[in-house]
């Protein structure tokens, strides 16, 4: 029955969004509260739920999604996305331009968090298509599945980082195996995708506030090298903590580390630096240049709570102990250890949304195969996180900051984000079996 409520819970979410054009956020939060009195909760339970998802969310994206929108609005407005993208154009040509934008998003993920990367690689993503004339799909969704993929299989990401831990895998190692398994799937889920599409398809229409039209002159562009240096700031000082941490994990240096590689102060940092590089330094006045941040922010108000209300219908979820009844239909399975794992975070993604929550889940039920049938604890990690990145749909916020950043319907997100992501997910399955043969 938990998974039959879930189902009515996506429908009625579906009916209220698609077919009486209510607003995501109300949609969310109605649904959430009916699904978690279906599942068992009282209304004060399913309420406190909603507000504990709510908050956790919004918790740990609002200083993203704030930081990176200012940093985004920043440089777009002052012409240094325009002359990364002019720059990026000329180097690789209009015919490979999506290279280019997806080369770029595969080196920030390695580093930045998705939602980071999304925020900081969304305006350049805006004005590479409008410079090389090509639709906002075309370059955005090879970019987003380069940076779902490496959220998903590279530590030092969550995800993944955490169940390393739970399989006592090594990290070196899972780094190197996750890397070359998300060559593939971010190729084939990203570029390879897209060409299924019809141009007309891959069109949208950019949310208000989140891209500057404005064609610069050469003079008007600050300079490519310093653009990209302050672009790439958080991707710097994220790196660093990671490096830090796994080549000098008992130094003093680590607190340090941890405190500048903290998405939101990276991102705060970055903004201070675009303030002067972007702006002062470029002759504009402080006003202007906070008249542009008020502007970043109030076209991401509505993004922050659609996004919250997909963390509380998680949330929901969680607290009705879904997992524990998915968890159970799958022990004592004679299925392949990788294939499990995959097979249990994958169920575990599709009725949790949780990404985080699935890969652990399914870490903690697969964990003593990996002592039983001796397979590789790295190739379990990274089998693991491909199963939790499956099929993300309306329960998985995700979704949301991927349909509102690019203003797009739920039916074309499903159609472009879902399956991109599922896509990505067996791709990565495959990588772990084929380099397990290899292993054996």
């Amino acid at each position: 029955m938990p998974i039959v409520f879930i189902c009515i819970g996506v429908i009625l979410l579906l009916l209220l969004m698609v077919v009486f054009k209510l607003n995501a956020f109300i949609s969310l939060v109605i649904v959430g509260l009916l699904v978690g009195i279906m599942e068992g909760m009282s209304p004060n339970e399913a309420m406190a739920s909603i507000t504990s998802g709510l908050g956790g969310t919004l918790g740990s994206l609002t200083l993203v999604l704030g930081f990176g929108g200012m940093l985004g609005k920043l440089m777009a407005d002052s012409g240094g996305a325009q002359r990364i993208a002019v720059t990026l154009i000329k180097a690789f040509g209009k015919k490979r331009v999506q290279l280019a934008a997806v080369l770029t998003a595969f080196i920030v993920g390695i580093a930045l968090f998705f939602e980071t990367g999304v925020v900081v690689l969304i305006p350049l993503v805006f004005t590479i298509a409008a410079e090389a004339s090509v639709p906002i799909l075309y370059i955005g969704m090879p970019v987003v599945a380069a940076l779902i993929t490496m959220h998903g299989f590279v530590p030092p990401h969550p995800g993944p980082t955490a169940v390393a831990g739970i399989y006592d895998a090594n990290l070196g190692k899972t780094l190197l195996y996750g890397i070359i398994i998300a060559i593939p799937a971010v190729i084939i889920s990203g570029p390879l995708y897209t060409k299924l599409f019809k141009k007309g398809d891959l069109e949208v229409e950019i949310p208000k506030g989140l891209f500057n039209p404005k064609h610069f002159t050469e003079e008007e562009m600050p300079g490519f090298g310093i653009s990209v240096f302050t672009a790439l700031i958080p991707v710097i000082l994220i790196a660093f903590q990671a490096i830090v941490e796994i080549v000098m994990p008992n130094s003093s240096l680590v607190p340090t580390a941890q405190f500048l590689g903290n998405p939101g102060i990276a991102l705060l940092i970055a903004v201070i630096v675009a303030i002067y590089t972007f702006g002062l330094n470029r002759g504009k006045k402080m006003p202007e240049l906070m008249d542009s941040i008020t502007q970043s922010v109030s076209s991401i108000a509505m993004i922050l709570l659609i996004i919250g209300g997909g963390g509380a219908f998680k949330q929901v979820l969680i607290d009705s102990h879904v997992d524990k009844y998915v968890a159970g239909l799958m022990e004592g399975s004679t299925m392949s250890p990788l294939i499990l794992a995959w097979l249990i975070a994958a169920i575990l993604r599709v009725v949790l949304g949780s990404a985080t929550v699935a890969g652990l889940t399914a870490a903690g039920i697969a964990a003593p195969l990996v002592a039983a049938t001796h397979v590789s604890p790295e190739l379990m990690v990274l089998a693991t996180g491909a199963g939790s990145m499956t099929f993300s749909h309306v329960n998985d916020a995700g979704f949301w900051i991927y349909k509102e950043f690019f203003n797009l319907t739920i039916g074309k997100t499903i159609k472009t984000w879902s399956v991109m992501v599922t896509i990505a997910s067996l791709v990565g399955l495959a990588g772990v079996l084929v380099i397990n043969l290899i292993l054996n």
